[in-house]
């Protein structure tokens, strides 16, 4: 396995790394103020938003996740790794260069799977950055994380569907360039047990779609964006809207998580390495007992922790990416599982110990700590509990002994 970046890649960390110095890292404060001077949060976006998303286009940085070279820029995983991580290092950076969830892996079942209608209508104005989107999977009434278990119905009628079912933490919901929703149901419960599912497309302006309310996150609501608790009642789309085709659900979710679920464990990297350099210059500064804290012993072992777990957790992730690109996502879903379990509870603990270092300025708004620790605790459950994918990496090891 060779793990060294490609003349491509370091073309692009280069100026990637250079695009965030110079307009992503000084406008998160700016992002922070227009939103709170807003009359209304879930109705408008900060304009510097499609300021940078601008700025990001004219430099060439846009729609990199993609690896099919017709629509991104043809990267593969392991090339993606290290620009996603660096994208990473700021909440509002993802989106910057459209490279943001739930519209990634959106845009990645479209591409796979959608019709020719269906990316002339959804996929392109995804990719142009005109519109969002939101996947509308996980349900509140059932035990989500076996997508097996879901409720909500698609049923043919004529020539449309009909939609029932109420679901949570669809994120993107909330943004008012929220078009489209990826849709997740049952359409035959008499089929076998993995074939039951469909996915379909639904415009969120179509009647019976209600957004029920807008759920925190510890507190941060992540407006415009959020997550949204919808319900559909007897919503009627189109048959054309059907993605791939009837009973094909199961298998697409399972090919859109894969690359999502890297794609977080690549971001949060970022954010640990982003952790550990704030806490290196904080304790460089900070002289509490006629000592820079920095001289600290119990600090000196926080940071070489710190540097090992994420040196670790990247490591794995270039493996999982390294086998994702040349055996394909299903022979690698023991290192995606692996992954899965490692880099949110690496990226919390490397967060959690720049926090105490900040002291009491660690949990506040001042820094980015507090809400990038947020998040990442969010990863331990989004795609997947870290116990499911304990579980199946255990399976994965006993099967060898079988």
């Amino acid at each position: 396995m060779d793990f060294s970046y490609s003349a491509k890649t370091q073309d692009l960390q280069k100026r990637l790394i250079s695009f965030m110095e110079e307009h992503v890292y000084p406008n998160e404060s700016v992002y922070d103020q227009q939103l709170k001077e807003q009359p209304n949060r879930w109705t408008e976006v900060p304009p510097v938003m499609e300021e940078l998303k601008e700025k990001a286009k004219q430099a060439g940085l846009w729609n990199l996740f993609l690896p099919d070279s017709e629509y991104g820029a043809g990267l593969s995983n392991r090339e993606y790794a290290p620009l996603c991580e660096i994208m990473g290092r700021s909440l509002i950076g993802p989106e910057v260069f459209n490279c943001a969830a739930p519209d990634t892996g959106n845009m990645e079942v479209l591409v796979r799977y959608g019709t020719e209608e269906q990316k002339r209508r959804w996929l392109k104005p995804l990719l142009d950055g005109e519109i969002r989107s939101c996947f509308s999977m996980t349900e509140p009434d059932t035990a989500s994380s076996d997508a097996t278990n879901i409720s909500a119905t698609i049923t043919r009628n004529g020539d449309d569907y009909i939609v029932n079912g109420r679901k949570w933490w669809s994120s993107g919901a909330g943004d008012p360039r929220c078009k489209i929703g990826i849709v997740m149901g049952k359409n035959d419960p008499a089929a076998p047990k993995y074939e039951q599912q469909s996915m379909i497309l639904v415009p969120l302006d179509t009647p019976g779609v209600t957004i029920e309310r807008m759920l925190p996150v510890f507190g941060y609501d992540h407006a415009p964006h959020g997550h949204a608790e919808i319900n559909f009642d007897n919503v009627r789309v189109p048959a054309e809207n059907m993605i791939w085709g009837e009973g094909k659900g199961f298998a697409i979710a399972q090919g859109r998580l894969g690359p999502g679920r890297i794609h977080h464990c690549m971001r949060l990297i970022g954010a640990a390495e982003r952790a550990l350099e704030e806490m290196c210059r904080r304790v460089a500064e900070r002289a509490p007992f006629g000592k820079p804290l920095a001289n600290q012993g119990v600090i000196r072992e926080w940071i070489a922790d710190s540097r090992i777990d994420i040196e670790q957790a990247r490591l794995l992730t270039l493996k999982a990416a390294y086998m994702m690109d040349t055996a394909g996502n299903k022979e690698a879903k023991a290192e995606i599982a692996m992954i899965k379990v490692t880099a949110p509870n690496m990226a919390l603990r490397v967060i959690d110990r720049a926090i105490q270092a900040h002291g009491a300025a660690g949990v506040s708004d001042d820094f980015t700590l507090a809400a990038q620790w947020a998040n990442a605790r969010t990863l331990r459950l989004a795609d997947g509990p870290d116990e499911v994918h304990r579980s199946q990496i255990a399976k994965l090891e006993l099967k060898k002994f079988q």
